[in-house]
């Protein structure tokens, strides 16, 4: 989303992970890590299953949108089917959602617009409904993120 590396949004959401399960979980957080390589790398499911385990691709899989589909179908979807994924899942979900809500207070491309912002913020907060009860940590710091990011986009008087 930021005009960054997008090896920051990954290390970002493992780290989030890593943190809010106190890193009981490796194979948690290597998921959150590879949270985005089936849908944006387009890396075979095997290949993940083959240098992770079956475990880390179970997790990448269940969190990886349908490229196939329209950009609004796979928001609708992601909203959803939020509260149908298991609570490992979801908390990946969380900590992608969180990151990528934090770009939006860090300033995107001058292609996002205020109105596409709010909206980007709206949607996230509409997928975090299905996601709650999972995570106490992770769900307080989205809500302190989305806060930020619709505060972000309003004129300093």
């Amino acid at each position: 989303m930021a005009q960054e590396p997008y090896i920051n949004h990954l290390l970002e959401v493992a780290a989030l992970v890593a943190d809010a399960t106190e890193g009981r979980d490796p194979d948690l957080v290597i998921a959150a890590l590879l949270h985005d390589a089936i849908e944006d790398q387009e890396v075979p499911r095997q290949m993940i299953a083959e240098g992770f385990g079956e475990d880390v691709a179970r997790l990448v899989e269940e969190v990886t949108d349908d490229m196939s589909l329209s950009g609004e179908e796979r928001k609708r979807l992601q909203v959803e089917q939020a509260a149908k994924k298991s609570d490992r899942a979801k908390i990946i979900k969380l900590a992608d959602k969180i990151s990528n809500v934090r770009a939006i207070s860090a300033g995107l491309g001058p292609d996002w617009s205020v109105k596409r912002r709010l909206n980007h913020v709206s949607w996230a907060r509409d997928v975090i409904v299905g996601l709650r009860g999972i995570n106490a940590q992770l769900e307080q710091e989205f809500d302190r993120v989305a806060d930020d990011a619709e505060q972000s986009v309003k004129p300093k008087s």
